[in-house]
């Protein structure tokens, strides 16, 4: 029996060997942003959530009197920076015709489409029961997601889950061999537990009392 799970294949979280983070993450600029290609843009989003949850969880700012506060000083900035550019001879402030590129929106929302429908497959795929490890898994893994919602607001569970995004992958790229490994070594373990499982539990369940419940 070990000798079997010593044989089993090294577990790799982002997909098989020769396949990188990057590509794994869709290749593009939402990968770059994940993994901090540009440390100047992921450390301004980074900065950026931890400063909206700040003000939503702590200052408890409500948000639209945040937008409107915001919208607010924005408009007497350029309006003194304007004045001022009037008075002095100096340079106006110059109002980009296009702010955010569409292009970036296509982007995030057709990588989110993939995933997400890639996540609803695998787990339609599981819930009929094709992989029983996965089914347990999940079932698990939603309890204690459910048990978690309850003590954590929405905002805190979002603002950790962007946390994730913005700090695991990239930690994964830089420790790709070690996090692998340790994953082997979990997913050795749970096999284990699963088949042990399956040995004192789901092979004592009479078939014939689960041939005439399916009847």
């Amino acid at each position: 029996m070990d000798s079997h799970y010593a044989t089993m294949p090294r577990v790799k979280l982002f997909g098989t060997k020769g396949r990188s983070v990057h590509s794994a993450l869709g290749g593009g600029k939402v990968a770059d942003l994940l993994l901090w290609k540009d440390k100047k843009i992921s450390g301004a989003v980074l900065a950026g959530v931890t400063l909206v949850w700040f003000l939503f969880e702590v200052v408890e700012y409500n948000f639209i009197t945040l937008l409107c506060h915001i919208t607010i000083t924005a408009m007497l900035a350029l309006f003194i920076w304007s004045a001022l550019a009037d008075i002095f001879k100096g340079t106006p402030p110059k109002i980009p015709k296009i702010i955010l590129q569409e292009s970036a929106f296509n982007e995030t929302a057709s990588i989110l489409h993939s995933k997400f429908n890639q996540f609803l497959s695998k787990l339609l795929y599981v819930a009929c029961g094709n992989e029983p490890k996965f089914f347990l898994l999940a079932i698990i893994s939603l309890g204690i997601l459910s048990m978690i919602g309850n003590y954590i607001s929405t905002l805190n569970l979002v603002f950790f889950g962007i946390l994730c995004l913005e700090t695991l992958p990239f930690l994964y790229e830089r420790y790709e061999e070690e996090v692998d490994d340790l994953a082997s070594k979990i997913y050795t373990q749970m096999a284990r537990t699963y088949k042990k499982f399956e040995v004192d539990v789901l092979r004592k369940i009479p078939r014939a009392a689960m041939k005439d419940k399916d009847t």
